[in-house]
């Protein structure tokens, strides 16, 4: 199966709800017509996958549709700022016209797709060795599994990695990177619960420099009860490995939960300050309605996006295509 297709079928409660509030927005004011037969049932979910569609009613794009159509972009979190931007652009040379649920499909994808395309770039690689990657986010957030997918991608993609298990206060996240190590067959470093995580993050820059590793990926803490303690923490990691490396963290990727919303805008102002981030990851697109908020944090924060996860398996991790994420967001095949 496609990326694409798995996307389009994990998305389907953000599609789902915005589809649906699509369709009552264009009926809503549609007066009813006599019928010469009887009017097809609106297929479900299974119907939709099939590929089946109801009959396409048309409205006239006027301002009640208007204000109806920025709520509904509201309610799938992208942010009120963007949502009013989006609807403007689609209601121009469409007021006073008569459009159908496709027609706002096709017009919000093109605009979702324009924000997402400056933003879609992969994790960018460099000559130097190793290249160290600082991966920062809540806890809770898919972090550590994001760098497990990541270091499995990349191993198989040629590249010898080694993982610093850097968030030396939770024993569950070093062990999942142990097993996502011994599956993708590359090193994981660890220290005893409660160690300094910088020293680790030094052992593990002095052990990637030995062998010759062509990236290094460190897990981080992320817990944000206190954000002085955070921000030294994350500070101090900085500080050490370059002693090792003045240019070291060649990346900063901050892994976001799209469950939670408009949250997430929150978390990226946060890490913005405590790290100098670089890039974003969003995960669990499978599990939310709220898939809109990546659209938001492309509008306000203009950070590359490099990849977006919608499962547990290594294949669920995907590069970022605007036009695919456009696509099934709105609930349209490609």
């Amino acid at each position: 199966m496609s990326f694409f297709k798995k996307l389009r079928n994990k998305m389907l409660r953000s599609s789902d709800k915005i589809t649906d509030g699509l369709d009552a927005l264009v009926t809503e004011d549609v007066a009813p017509e006599a019928p010469t037969q009887p009017a097809p049932a609106k297929p479900g979910i299974l119907g939709r996958l099939m590929g089946q569609s109801p009959a396409e009613a048309k409205r006239e794009f006027d301002d009640a549709m208007l204000e109806s159509l920025e709520e509904l972009l509201i309610e799938a979190d992208m942010g009120v700022e963007t949502a009013l931007r989006v609807t403007a652009n689609i209601a121009e040379g469409r007021m006073g016209k008569r459009v159908s649920t496709l027609d706002i499909k096709q017009a919000l994808a093109a605009e979702v797709t324009r924000i997402m395309e400056p933003v879609a770039r992969p994790m960018p690689l460099y000559a130097k060795r190793p290249q160290v990657v600082l991966v920062v986010g809540v806890n809770g957030s898919g972090k550590t599994t994001t760098i497990g997918k990541l270091a499995s991608q990349f191993k198989a993609a040629g590249k010898s990695v080694v993982i610093a298990a850097g968030d030396t206060f939770r024993a569950a996240a070093v062990e999942q990177l142990q097993v996502w190590g011994t599956r993708a067959g590359v090193p994981v470093l660890t220290a005893p619960e409660g160690s300094d995580p910088a020293s680790l993050a030094f052992d593990a820059m002095t052990k990637a420099q030995e062998i010759g590793a062509d990236l290094l990926m460190i897990d981080t803490a992320g817990r944000l009860q206190n954000r002085a303690d955070l921000m030294e923490e994350l500070s101090k990691i900085v500080r050490v490995i370059r002693k090792k490396d003045p240019e070291a963290p060649h990346n900063t990727l901050l892994v976001l939960d799209a469950t939670t919303g408009q949250n997430a805008v929150n978390q990226v102002e946060i890490f913005r300050k405590l790290a100098d981030v670089s890039g974003l990851v969003m995960t669990k697109l499978d599990g939310t309605a709220k898939g809109g908020v990546l659209v938001a944090l492309a509008d306000k924060f203009g950070l590359p996006i490099h990849a977006i996860g919608v499962g547990e398996q290594i294949d669920d991790l995907a590069p970022f295509d605007p036009e695919d994420f456009a696509a099934a967001l709105v609930g349209l095949d490609k």
